[in-house]
C-alpha cells in the first residue's frame, strides 16, 4: 500500500483511507469489525470519522462511528497502528448535538465540548488529523454551488477563535494536528495566514468532495493543496455510487444505499445521467469495473494525500482494493478528459 506525507507532518498515511460515516446505521457494528480488520491487514492505517457520523445524521446514532471505531480499538489493542482522523460539526441549525439543545458552530466552548466527547467515543487520549467539518461562514457547501456565490455574511465566528482553541488542543497534546473540510480557497489560505502570523498549527490537509463528476477543486483548491502542502482527502471517490452505473435509467437496486436511504439528489442533476453513461462506457472499453476505475482516478491525482472510501460490503472493499491494479496511462487520462470537457462538473 502506497503511502504519502500527511502535509508537512512526519506522518505518511495510507493512499487508501477507509471512510466510517456509514458506521452506526447503513452498516452494522458486526460488519464495520470485519472492514477494519481487512483494511489493517491489507495496508491501510488511515481511518476517518466524525462526530457526526453516522449518516443520515440524526439523535440517536450520532457518535456511533466513532463508538465503533473506539470499541475495535480497545478489542484489538491496535491504537498505535491507526492515524485517527474525526471532525467537529461546523455552523448548522442541528442542536442534538451540544448542551442545551443549541445550534452548533465553530466556537471555542463548542470545539472544547466536541474533542472530550470524540476522545471519549473513541477510548483514545490522543486524536491525529483534527478537522473543521464544514465552515461557520454562510458558502455554497455540499452542492449549494449552483446559484453562485451569494453567501456574504457577517455573523461567523472568527478564524482567530477556531484556531487557537485548536492550537490550545495541540499544545495539551490532545490533537495532534488540525485540517479543513468542504472548505474554499479563501478560507484555507486565510488559515494557513493566520497559522503564519501567530506561530499557530498550519493546516495540513482539507477533506472536499472530488470524483469524476466533481471537480472544483481542480480550480483554484488543487494549486493550494500542491503548493502549500495542505493535501487532499477525497471524500466520495464514487459520488455516491452512482459511478457503478448501478443508478442509470432511475434504476434503485434493491438493498443499495439508494434504495433504502435516498440522498442521491446531488448527483441527479440534469447532465449527470450522460456524464455517468460515458465514464461507464469507457471502463467497460478498458475491461475494469467502473467502480474501480473512478476509484483510481482520484488516486492519482498529484495533489491528493489519500482516497477516503466507503463500503457497504467485503465486494465493495474488494473492488477499492483491485482499482490500485489499473495502471493509469495517458490514454486513459486523455479519454477521461475528453469526457470532463463535454460534460464539466455536472454535479458540484
Amino acid at each position: 500500500m502506497e503511502t504519502r506525507k500527511l502535509g508537512t507532518t512526519d506522518l505518511d498515511v495510507s493512499v487508501l483511507c477507509l471512510g466510517t460515516m456509514m458506521y452506526g446505521d447503513q452498516i452494522k457494528e458486526a460488519d464495520a469489525i470485519a472492514q477494519m480488520d481487512v483494511s489493517i491487514d491489507r495496508g491501510i492505517n488511515f481511518f476517518d470519522t466524525a462526530e457526526l457520523y453516522t449518516v443520515p445524521p440524526k439523535p440517536p446514532t450520532q457518535g456511533e462511528s466513532e463508538r465503533i471505531i473506539g470499541r475495535w480499538m480497545k478489542t484489538r489493542a491496535n491504537r498505535h497502528k491507526v492515524i485517527l482522523a474525526t471532525k467537529v460539526t461546523g455552523r448548522s441549525p442541528m442542536n442534538w448535538f451540544r448542551e442545551g439543545g443549541v445550534p452548533t458552530r465553530l466556537s471555542r466552548e463548542h470545539i472544547l465540548f466536541a474533542v472530550e466527547r470524540s476522545l471519549k467515543n473513541l477510548q483514545t487520549d490522543y486524536i491525529d488529523l483534527y478537522q473543521l467539518h464544514w465552515p461557520d461562514r454562510k458558502v455554497g457547501v455540499f452542492g449549494a454551488s449552483f446559484s453562485g456565490y451569494d453567501h456574504y455574511d457577517d455573523d461567523y465566528i472568527s478564524y482567530e477563535e477556531t484556531l487557537s482553541t485548536l492550537n490550545d488542543l495541540v499544545k495539551a497534546g490532545k490533537v495532534r494536528h488540525v485540517g479543513l473540510s468542504n472548505e474554499t480557497p479563501y478560507g484555507t489560505m486565510q488559515f494557513l495566514k493566520l497559522a503564519e502570523q501567530k506561530d499557530w498549527p498550519r493546516m495540513q490537509s482539507i477533506q472536499n468532495v472530488y470524483n469524476f463528476m466533481s471537480r472544483e477543486f481542480d480550480l483554484g483548491l488543487a494549486e493550494i493543496a500542491f503548493e502549500e502542502k495542505v493535501g487532499l482527502l477525497a471524500y466520495s471517490p464514487m459520488a455516491q455510487g452512482v459511478l457503478s452505473g448501478k443508478y442509470l435509467g432511475g434504476s434503485k437496486p434493491a438493498g443499495s444505499r439508494g434504495a433504502v436511504f435516498g440522498r442521491l439528489e446531488r448527483y441527479q442533476t440534469p447532465a449527470a445521467e450522460r456524464a455517468i453513461r460515458a465514464y461507464v462506457a469507457l471502463a467497460e472499453e478498458l475491461g475494469v469495473d467502473p467502480s474501480a476505475l473512478a476509484n483510481q482516478f482520484v488516486t492519482t491525482r498529484k495533489f491528493l494525500t489519500s482516497n477516503i472510501f466507503g463500503a457497504r460490503g467485503m465486494d465493495q472493499l474488494e473492488t477499492v482494493f483491485q482499482s490500485l491494479e489499473i495502471k493509469w496511462t495517458d490514454d486513459i487520462e486523455k479519454r477521461v478528459t475528453q469526457i470532463h470537457r463535454e460534460a464539466p462538473n455536472p454535479c458540484p
